[in-house]
């Protein structure tokens, strides 16, 4: 029989080399695509429906460093940490957007939407497409997950939020902590006072990575439509 010592340190650097694989390979191997639909309440009214120019793709794995101490410390086995590696979350990072309106022509820029102080928007939803990455001739595919924030939830977040003095690095998240809007405060002059507004600078979408080959089928356009402008 081997050492035990030397059989354990064994195991751990596979189990390192496991976690360095994942978040290399499961960041890197997908190309994506994400759009942006502020639904309004009034059903008469198409939705501001805008494309995320890009999706940056970030793998984290918040459990890493539990992982590998669990083992060291005999915690639990390295069969059983196969359980925490599926809690792995892709980060989805949009930073700038683009408007899919006809008669609006390349105003690919940083986000700037006023959420707050406004009561027409319904909720924000998006959807999101991947391949696999270098399959260039193959179409997107959308994710099958829900990105969904109504407003009621964002609302209440922000009248909480205009009680504190931070006028950036506001993040706020729907329930189920799939969307993150990161949010910047601003304020406006008026001519009888001084007034809030919140507007969204970027969004990020939050995805169990096992959920990175779960498609839905149709195309990009047969869930767009729902959301496209006339």
């Amino acid at each position: 029989m081997g050492d035990p010592n030397s059989r354990k340190k064994q195991a751990l650097n596979r189990l390192r080399a496991q976690l360095r694989k994942k978040k290399e390979s499961l960041a890197d191997q997908f190309d994506f695509k994400m759009y942006i639909a502020f639904v309004f309440k009034d059903k008469k009214k198409k939705s501001a429906l805008f494309e995320v120019s890009e999706v940056i793709p970030v793998m984290t794995n918040n459990y890493e460093e539990n992982i590998l101490k669990g083992v060291r410390d005999s915690s639990y086995s390295l069969e059983s940490s196969i359980e925490l590696l599926q809690k792995d979350v892709v980060q989805l990072h949009a930073p700038r957007y683009q408007s899919m309106r006809r008669d609006v022509i390349g105003c690919t820029q940083e986000m700037d939407f006023i959420l707050w102080p406004r009561n027409d928007i319904e909720k924000i939803v998006c959807l999101l497409f991947s391949r696999w990455k270098g399959s260039d001739d193959e179409p997107y595919r959308p994710v099958q997950a829900k990105f969904e924030f109504h407003h009621g939830d964002y609302e209440k977040q922000f009248l909480h939020v205009l009680s504190r003095k931070d006028k950036t690095g506001i993040v706020i998240n729907n329930p189920n902590q799939s969307v993150f809007l990161f949010i910047d405060r601003q304020h406006l002059q008026t001519p009888k006072n001084k007034a809030t507004i919140f507007k969204l600078c970027s969004i990020c979408l939050y995805l169990p990575q096992e959920q990175l080959t779960h498609w839905a089928v149709g195309t990009i356009e047969d869930h767009l439509r729902p959301y496209m402008p006339e």
